[in-house]
């Protein structure tokens, strides 16, 4: 017997990587729907070789709904989500209304997939994109040396922002080539042939509300006793998010160590050979699942201290992929059932 799972946001990029996604991984789905704004009624999208026309969001019946994705943004799901988890349907959240919240489990599922058995709301949150591919590499590591502090920098994609972000990219590219004007709408400055070093709101401390979040996500996530440091940055790059990363540990452990137990580890891919080409980009990142790990080495300048770089497809690690790896997970852990009966 099947499940009937909900995908709200269906004609972004999100909500259209989760179609791919659980047709790819044959999720036991008896009944998919894709669910927008009105604006988007009639709108068809793919899932596998089926199409699904877009319903509106606004005048679904959830009742008989068993799982529902939600990829709409935060005052979508803030409006929506209590509403739908109290038909019935369990909310896993793509956006940040609901990470920090207590009663809300945060979940990776290759790192904290446990804390799925405390969901109280009937919604379980997605962690920021940058967030998922950083604590997947940081996990096997905790667990082995005990991490007191990292420092991460990051180089974003821009799908991470949207459709319209991607279209930007490529507009500004083109004028680049055709001597046209340069149009900036999405971004506060150029993005092609550029890095921009401002990702979402900037906050009183100095540090932008991505940087905040990836701090904040990563102690819930993995350990409150961490102490991190980011400043995210975008980059003219479609699809994949990569991230240079300073670990500092309690204990000793030595860059051999870390590649072996990262090559053993859940979810992580070990491409670390130390000559030209011999690490991963976004580019090869890009339609994959694994977040990709390169360029370990020790860092000389703290004690027990590590350096790498890590590379993830930032669509479906950091959103689709990992919602419905937690759906995956509830039904493993037999924490939802079905509500249709056979017949």
């Amino acid at each position: 017997m099947g499940y009937k799972v909900a995908v709200v946001g269906a004609t972004g990029n999100v909500g259209r990587e989760m179609l791919n996604i659980l047709d790819e991984r044959k999720f036991p789905a008896d009944e998919v729907v894709a669910l927008a704004s009105r604006r988007s009624v009639g709108v068809e999208v793919s899932y596998g070789d089926r199409t699904l026309k877009v319903k509106a969001l606004e005048h679904y019946d959830f009742s008989d709904v068993d799982i529902c994705l939600m990829s709409a943004g935060g005052s979508v799901s803030k409006e929506w989500s209590p509403q739908i988890g109290a038909a019935g349907a369990v909310v896993i959240d793509n956006s940040s209304a609901w990470r920090m919240d207590p009663d809300v489990p945060l979940i990776v599922p290759e790192v904290n997939a446990a804390a799925t058995e405390g969901f109280k709301k009937n919604i379980i949150a997605n962690p920021n994109c940058s967030t998922a591919q950083l604590v997947v590499a940081l996990k096997p590591l905790h667990d082995k040396a005990t991490i007191k502090r990292v420092v991460v920098s990051t180089y974003q994609s821009v799908s991470g922002a949207g459709k319209s972000a991607m279209d930007e990219l490529f507009s500004q590219t083109k004028a680049v080539y055709t001597n046209d004007e340069l149009v900036a709408k999405k971004f506060p400055k150029r993005i092609a042939f550029n890095v921009i070093p401002h990702i979402d709101v900037f906050m009183e401390d100095g540090y932008t509300k991505e940087e905040w979040k990836m701090m904040a996500e990563t102690k819930k996530i993995l350990d409150p006793k961490i102490k991190l440091s980011a400043t995210c940055v975008r980059v003219p790059v479609f699809v994949g998010h990569s991230e240079a990363v300073n670990i500092e540990f309690e204990n000793p452990i030595t860059a051999d160590e870390a590649r072996d137990i990262l090559r053993k580890a859940p979810g992580c891919l070990v491409i670390d050979k130390q000559e030209p080409g011999g690490y991963a980009t976004p580019y090869e990142a890009a339609g994959e699942d694994a977040t990709y790990i390169s360029r370990i080495r020790e860092d000389a300048t703290v004690e027990n201290g590590l350096v790498l770089w890590c590379v993830s497809d930032n669509l479906r690690k950091g959103a689709a992929l990992n919602a419905i790896q937690i759906a995956e997970v509830l039904i493993n852990r037999k924490l939802i059932t079905a509500k249709k009966k056979a017949a």
